[in-house]
């Protein structure tokens, strides 16, 4: 495991960070006795990105307080706050998907946070009802499709996807991605259970292959030949048109399609944070929080991942103009995606999508 300080010092956390040895394949610095400074305050993520470090520096440079950050799978820092229990060091955890926030809080692993900026600036849809977490960056599961071989009126809803039209063009990723089980966990309710079901055994029936690879890699089969649509979220589309060459090439080979535009919208998620149950510097945490709920934070939050700013007025990242001015997106409560996910997966595995 690694722990890392925003500015010139690398530091880790003493016996309380409780960590076994050889976690996840994840190395140790050697621990120094540091002083403990007057404001710090601890962060673990599941995001891995270099703009997130500059974010970290940005806020120690405005307010003073010295962050220290432990980056992980969001599985993998579950494990480990629940190992060190009380002693935890955690003061933030920040991760994408509700379903996996969901996880956290279920565990017992966050606290309720009363802040008159958050109510105000976070959607009450974008945030757990109980106020122990926040979302901060939004993200949309839409379909990505080859133009060459389908026409965008038969991709418009998540429905198409089980069209006996697509038969053998379908490419997809796990059933166990929370992207996966989250998009299920809004189908479960506004479908019903018997009518999600259906619709997930449709489309196993037009798998092009098994399951397999990332949304990056559903795109690049498309662009392959391999299958003509697929289910993606929609930086990874964005973050290819700014890529390598050969993604370049690749991206440009197909097109986003953002479903339900004339019912309830494209799904919607978030990246979000909320403040650990045993935090040691609660009042710095939901500064952190509230700060990046502010211009400054929106900004290096999505700029690099390129999600959409949750706050209204944000900045949007370079390359979101690629995608609709005005899609229509859903307004759904995302603490259901969480609640949902047990049946969710059940629902999938009985479909044999794997």
């Amino acid at each position: 495991m690694k722990w890392y300080a925003s500015l010139a010092t690398a530091c880790v956390f003493l016996a309380a960070c409780g960590a076994p040895s050889g976690d996840s394949g994840e190395s140790e610095v050697a621990a120094e006795s540091v002083a403990e400074p007057t404001g710090l305050l601890n962060v673990y993520s599941a995001r891995h990105y270099d703009s997130d470090k500059e974010l970290y520096k940005r806020f120690e440079d405005e307010t003073g307080i010295r962050v220290r950050f432990r980056e992980s799978g969001a599985a993998e820092l579950l494990e480990a706050m629940k190992a060190e229990g009380d002693n935890s060091p955690a003061d933030v955890i920040i991760s994408s998907d509700a379903g996996t926030l969901y996880r956290f809080k279920d565990a017992g692993l966050m606290q309720p946070v009363e802040s008159e900026l958050l109510a105000t600036r976070i959607p009450e849809h974008f945030r757990d009802p109980d106020n122990q977490w926040y979302g901060l960056a939004k993200r949309l599961r839409v379909i990505v499709y080859d133009p060459a071989r389908v026409e965008p009126e038969q991709v418009d809803e998540y429905a198409d996807l089980a069209s006996a039209n697509l038969e053998g063009d379908v490419c997809m990723r796990s059933s166990t991605n929370i992207y996966n089980l989250s998009l299920m966990g809004e189908l479960i309710d506004r479908l019903g259970k018997d009518t999600a079901e259906a619709w997930a055994r449709s489309v196993v029936a037009n798998f092009a292959r098994p399951p397999q690879g990332g949304d990056t890699g559903q795109i690049e089969a498309i662009a392959a030949g391999q299958c003509s649509v697929a289910l993606v979220n929609h930086y990874y589309w964005v973050r290819m048109t700014q890529g390598s060459d050969a993604q370049r090439k690749s991206v440009e080979k197909t097109m986003l399609s953002f479903p339900q535009q004339d019912s309830w919208g494209a799904h919607v998620n978030v990246t979000g944070a909320g403040v650990a149950a045993h935090a040691p510097h609660k009042e710095a945490a939901i500064q952190f929080i509230e700060w990046l709920a502010g211009e400054e934070g929106q900004f290096l939050l999505t700029t690099e991942t390129k999600e959409i700013p949750l706050v209204a007025g944000a900045e949007m990242p370079e390359g979101l103009d690629r995608l609709p001015p005005d899609f229509k997106e859903s307004v759904f409560p995302l603490n259901k995606l969480g609640e949902n996910q047990a049946e969710a997966q059940a629902i999938y595995d009985r479909a044999g999508w794997n």
